[in-house]
């Protein structure tokens, strides 16, 4: 029935994908089948943790418009590996007003309808085009949706984009707010001023080192705010090991090392020691009379 049903895959393509730092690597591709129209969409992601896949799902929503009554998933493990819907794919499809509904194990065929697209994206959409990086795949990928989209599918006895329309007057209107996604952390900076997402290492401004700081990374950024203040805007990298350093950050600890040294070196012309090395010692009898014991210098004898 128009408006029922989106079924969501990951498809796999076997070339390797440049992602920078002298790197490239196979990325899974989310694809979306909207049952009735048997309208195709499809992008791009950096990896298939579940952050990733409720972004790229938002992506493809919202490129619709309009959200399906039901996402109908395998069991992908960060949407419903054991079997029941996580608690993040939960919460997405509630912001939504739609439900996740898992496929049955080992069963292809409950959505084979978007199986067999995966397919027709190997045949149709791969053979002879070379990518230079992920967002050069995701431009290729939506200039050629479109003629994907037009062509005449039998079971259907039309073109996908002529009954979109009638999909999307069935489905469920998408809320003012989108639903919360990416990767997200809340960590303490430490005094290296950089934080650890996917792999990869972004710097931050080191004037907040030693506090809480919000760490959430989209599909091509990673902003990092502290107490409502983003100290940090980078634009995501996909490769593994990478580090990525915005050089304002660095001007910026260069600085407070040179203050922290100068005030060092007043406090030694003063006289005065330094925070580190005002350290109080207790004399070692304190804690024989503490416990009563007692030490015979002479005999060197403990009782």
């Amino acid at each position: 029935e128009p408006g029922q049903a989106a079924q969501m895959d990951l498809w796999s393509p076997e070339p390797r994908i440049p992602v920078g730092f002298g790197q490239a690597a196979m990325l899974p591709v989310l694809v979306m089948t909207l049952t009735f129209s048997r309208f195709l969409s499809a992008v791009m992601l950096p990896s298939r943790r579940g952050g990733d896949l409720l972004a790229g799902m938002w992506q493809l929503i919202a490129q619709v418009g309009a959200v399906s009554k039901t996402l109908v998933w395998d069991r992908e493990a960060a949407i419903g590996g054991k079997g029941k819907v996580t608690a993040a794919a939960a919460a997405f499809a509630g912001t939504l007003a739609t439900r996740v509904v898992l496929a049955p194990p080992r069963d292809p065929e409950f959505k084979g309808m978007t199986e067999r697209n995966n397919g027709f994206f190997e045949t149709s959409f791969l053979p002879g085009r070379q990518f230079a990086s992920p967002a050069d795949f995701n431009t290729q990928l939506a200039d050629w949706l479109p003629r994907a989209n037009a062509r005449t599918i039998r079971s259907l006895g039309g073109r996908p984009i002529d009954v979109l329309g009638r999909d999307i007057a069935a489905m469920t209107t998408l809320p003012p707010h989108p639903p919360t996604m990416g990767l997200q952390a809340r960590v303490r900076l430490g005094r290296d001023y950089y934080v650890r997402v996917d792999g990869n290492d972004y710097s931050v401004d080191p004037r907040v080192i030693g506090r809480l700081v919000d760490v959430t990374a989209t599909l091509t950024r990673v902003i990092v705010v502290c107490d409502g203040t983003a100290v940090a805007d980078h634009e995501r990298s996909w490769a593994i090991g990478a580090v990525v350093t915005d050089p304002a950050h660095v001007v910026t600890a260069k600085g407070l090392r040179s203050t922290f040294s100068a005030a060092k070196r007043d406090r030694e012309r003063a006289g005065l020691a330094s925070p580190q090395q005002r350290v109080m010692f207790r004399d070692p009898a304190d804690y024989d009379d503490l416990f009563g014991v007692r030490f015979d210098t002479t005999t060197r004898e403990v009782w």
